[in-house]
Formats: C-alpha cells, structure tokens, sequence
C-alpha cells in the first residue's frame, strides 16, 4: 500500500466501532444497462447519494460469477464478476469511487459451500481428483442402492427444503448441501481448501477491498462424523443446523483465516453471519484477544415472531418486554469482551418497518424513525439495509407466482404437499419471505421506481409513488434526513459508541427506555413504539430536569408525554 493510499483512505484501529454499514443488494439497487437487473455501474451512479446519508461502509452482496440459482451465494468463480452485474473493471471504479469519498468497500463472503458450476466441484466429482476431498462425499447408507429412496448418508434436511444430501450418478456417491443442491459445501479440514480460500481473500483484499460479510461461517467447521443427531435442546434449526453449526474446530478455523490473510494487521471489517450462534459462541468469536472476527451477525431477534421450534414462517406475537429483553442481554453479553453488530433487516429479512414497525400510511415515518433510533442507540456497529433509510415496506405479494425467492416457492410447494391451507401459507409469505426485502430499490416516483428504464426482475413496491429516494432528500422532516441525523451523532458523541448500556423499565409494553452512559455524558433514549399517546413513568426515569433533546422524531411537545411512535434521545444534566 502507497503512502498516498494510506493518507487518503486509513483504517486506525477499531475504526469500525464508530461505522455505520450500508447494504447494498446489487440487482435490486440501481440497473444502468436497462435489462431489469441492477448493476455495478448503477451502484456506481448512486455513491454520492450514499456519502449524503453519511454511511462510513458499503457492503456489496455478492456479485460473483455464479448460475444465480440462490441469487449470487452460489459462486462459481471468486475471481471474476458476473456478466448480470459487469466487469471486473466496474468493481475497480466502485472501490475507487467509494474510497475518494472516504467510504469503506465490505465484500460478501461465501466460503462454506460453492456452487456445483465451480471448477473445483466440478473436478471433485471425479473420485480419482486431487479435489474429492474439497467436499464432503458419502457413501449410500448400508443396506440400501445407492440413489434409491432412503440412501441418503443421514436423515438431515435441507435450509431450502428436500435432503441435505444429493446422489450424483457420475462418481456413484452423495455430496452434502445444507442449502440448495446446487451449493455443495466445502470440506474445511482439508488444509488445501483453506488456504485457496486464504489466498482467494488476499486477492481481494489486494484490490482495495476493506472487509468481508462472512456467509453463514459457522457452518464450516463441521462434526468429526456426519450422523444422525438430534437437534440440542431448544435449537430453533433444523437437524442439520444443530449438527453442523459452531462446530468444533471453529474459532480455530476462524483464528487461522485472520493470521493468513492479515485481518486485524490490517485493520480490516469483518462481520460473521453465525445462524444460531449463542452469547456464548458471539463472545469467543469477536474476543479481540481470540483474534478471530469483529462481530457477528445474531439470528435470536429475527426468530422471535415465530413460535416455538423456530420454523420462520410459523408466525406469533411479539411482545415488545421480549424483543426488548433479546437486545438487552446481548449488550450485557458482550459488554466486557467482544462488539455488537446492530441490525433490523437484510436482503434475507422482511422490511423492519413492516415486522417491527407500523407501515400504515399514517405511522409509516414515525415507526421507521423510532426504530432507527432504538437501534443505532445500542451499543454496536449498524447495518442500514438499502431503503431502511426510506422506511420502504414489505411488497405483500399475493399469488406465488410473483414469488421469486428460492426458499419461498420451496416452501409453498411443501407446505402445501402436507396439507397446509393455501391463504395461511401465503400469509406467512407475505409476512416473511425474503422478496420482501428485494423489490426494486424506490428512487423517485416515475416509472418502476426510477430502478431500470426497462422490466425489473422483481416489480416495484406500489408504494414508490409516495416513498423514494428523491422525495425523502427533499423533505427535512423524513426518515432520511433522521438516519444521516443519527448517524451524525454517533461520528460526534463517543457516547454513543463506547457508552455502558443499561435496560430501563424491562416489562414495560410500550415504552422503550434506555441509558448510554459514557466518560463524561450519559444519553437517555426514549421511545413509544404504540399507536397510543404515552405518559412517561417519570418517577422511574432518570432525572430529565436541565437535560437537552439531541434528536427527536417530533416537533416540540409535552416534556412527559410521547406521541404515538414517538422517540427522543436526550443529554441528561
């Protein structure tokens, strides 16, 4: 690295505690060709938009060369970028372009399975390849032919439905694939695959890259044998995930992949999405003395609106006392050792205004606020998915076929082999699917929502004519200009990155109270998250005498009274 590059664009450390991320997905962002899909050049196009809101990171979701049969995340070359997206010559202008605004570049990282179009799969299917064992190759269960029903090594299922393990003909044995069959997964103990993958992420890291989003990395340390076993006692995942995630050579694997490719040398950002991994796991995971990652991201308070057992489109109730309770014991979790990431939503979650919100017409801004507020108070890193900072909403689909998404057609079709009732099945999709969350990014309110000047592969929220990017900058009121308000106070207040966090008011069911108390300030946030005025329990707060609002959603009103959806982040004297 140049000394010009190093004045330019410094990575000091633990710089990435007072960042907030911005995740872009790439074909529902901005499309520059005119083909329905967004693009490298329409990301491109729309950095300057991004250095408004005042995000320090952008994370792409991947671009790789890859069949697009899990939507990117199965990739069939690391090195290059898919034809959908352009060239390896965009990502170069993109990474330029990023760092001469003084932004940061993540890229997605999907390192426990490939795609079966990748050449090193496609050389493992011979038996007598140096590369059988960069996957996991099995044999059929005894007693039964290979490829005949039951054969499979072990009963696991499969994230995306179906086995978890594929015959293939050609080599006359099974291969494990915990998401879709078309995403085998690597062997990890095998010492070569680790270090073409090592050496895969100095190359990136070469380029310009400042940081990877690690898929599902807790998968890769896999059990010494591949059984069948019952899941741990209240594991909200499937068989296989029970058997095959934080296993046990995981902070070991995790550790070496820092020490080969440089990660904290280099002061690079590293996030691991880790399904569920508990406080536990998270803490040894992100201990900065371990070191391994920088945080990761937690599944727990995405899984609480389903019902017992896990499964996501089981839907219940969400009691704001436990939504509350989740965040608050994994800030004391990771209080003393490791660092919170901070989220709402993401390209598999539905829009946070809808799940956690009110997306009525009414309270749409108010609740999108007030949930920006409440999160980027914690203490953590935040993640702004793309349009979170619109308050854009779930798309409600009502008809499969406007469906998209991998794991949402396989689910309607299995829930309705087993019987299900068509309507709820697609109650559950409306509320759940992960189309949600990639409908067309909503720039203005001309045609598809200023996305593509051609037929987008998803159709636009309905919504874009009142919600986008255009009218939200124009508007000082907005949930915009709140987010690049917060994110403003956050850069200014060490407070808010470093400050103890303290619960306040724990079995209150509307009221969202809690302190940030750093060196030498102490921040009070405040939030109704009801359609109901609500009268503060002021002799159960702090003292609110001489303290000053920092950010509110609403305009002056009474000091004890919050309006619906309404939060305030105060200085306390």
């Amino acid at each position: 690295m140049s000394p010009e590059t190093t004045a330019v664009d410094p990575r000091p450390a633990g710089w990435w505690k007072s960042a907030v991320v911005y995740q872009i997905y790439p074909r529902s962002f901005a499309d520059y060709n005119g083909d329905g899909m967004g693009d490298l050049p329409g990301i491109l196009g729309k950095l300057d938009y991004l250095k408004q809101l005042g995000v320090d990171v952008v994370w792409l979701s991947p671009v790789y060369k890859s069949p697009q049969d899990d939507n990117g995340y199965d990739i069939s070359d690391y090195h290059d970028i898919d034809p959908l997206f352009g060239s390896l010559a965009d990502l170069d202008a993109i990474i330029a372009g990023v760092h001469d605004r003084g932004m940061k570049l993540v890229m997605d990282l999907v390192v426990n399975h490939t795609s079966d179009e990748h050449q090193w799969f496609v050389e493992s299917r011979d038996p007598a390849s140096p590369k059988r064992d960069w996957y996991w190759w099995r044999p059929a269960r005894p007693g039964f032919e290979p490829g005949a029903p039951g054969a499979e090594p072990t009963g696991w299922k499969a994230a995306f439905g179906g086995s978890a393990w594929e015959f293939d003909e050609r080599s006359g044995e099974y291969y494990l694939h915990i998401f879709s069959r078309k995403q085998p997964d690597l062997n990890w103990e095998n010492p070569t695959v680790r270090q073409a993958i090592y050496a895969m992420m100095r190359w990136w890291v070469d380029r310009g890259v400042d940081g990877f989003r690690m898929d599902v990395i807790n998968l890769i340390s896999k059990p010494a044998e591949l059984a069948d076993t019952a899941p741990p006692e209240g594991q909200a995942y499937d068989a296989n995930f029970g058997s095959v995630m934080n296993g046990p050579r995981l902070d070991e694997f995790l550790a070496e992949m820092n020490r080969e490719v440089g990660l904290d040398e280099q002061q690079l950002i590293t996030v691991g999405e880790t399904p569920g991994a508990t406080i536990e796991v998270a803490r040894s995971i992100t201990d900065p003395d371990r070191h391994e990652l920088n945080m990761v991201f937690t599944f727990e308070h995405v899984s609480l609106d389903s019902q017992p057992g896990g499964v996501k489109w089981h839907l219940a109730e969400l009691p704001l006392p436990v939504l509350k309770k989740n965040l608050a014991d994994w800030q004391e979790g990771l209080a003393d050792a490791g660092w919170n990431s901070l989220y709402w939503n993401n390209h598999d979650q539905p829009r946070a205004v809808s799940r956690f919100g009110d997306d009525s017409p009414e309270f749409r801004v108010a609740s999108a606020k007030t949930l920006g507020t409440v999160l980027h108070l914690h203490k953590g890193t935040p993640y702004v998915y793309q349009g979170e900072e619109l308050g854009m909403t779930n798309t409600y689909f009502t008809d499969i076929s406007q469906y998209q998404d991998l794991e949402s057609v396989n689910y309607h079709a299995e829930a309705l082999s087993l019987g299900l009732e068509a309507e709820a099945v697609l109650h559950s999709l409306s509320v759940k699917s992960r189309d949600n969350a990639r409908t067309p990014m909503q720039w203005n309110d001309r045609s598809h929502a200023g996305f593509t000047e051609g037929i987008p592969w998803l159709p636009a929220n309905p919504n874009y004519l009142v919600v986008n990017a255009e009218a939200a900058v124009a508007d000082p009121d907005s949930v915009f200009h709140h987010y690049r308000k917060l994110i403003e106070l956050r850069h200014e207040n060490p407070v808010v990155v470093e400050g103890r966090f303290e619960l306040l008011l724990p079995d209150h069911e509307r009221l969202w109270a809690f302190v940030r108390t750093g060196a030498d300030s102490s921040l009070l946030v405040l939030a109704n998250l009801s359609r109901e005025p609500l009268e503060l329990p002021v002799a159960e707060l702090p003292d609110l005498t001489g303290s000053t609002l920092l950010l509110g959603t609403h305009g002056a009103g009474s000091p004890t009274v919050l309006a619906p959806w309404e939060s305030r982040i105060l200085r306390l004297a």
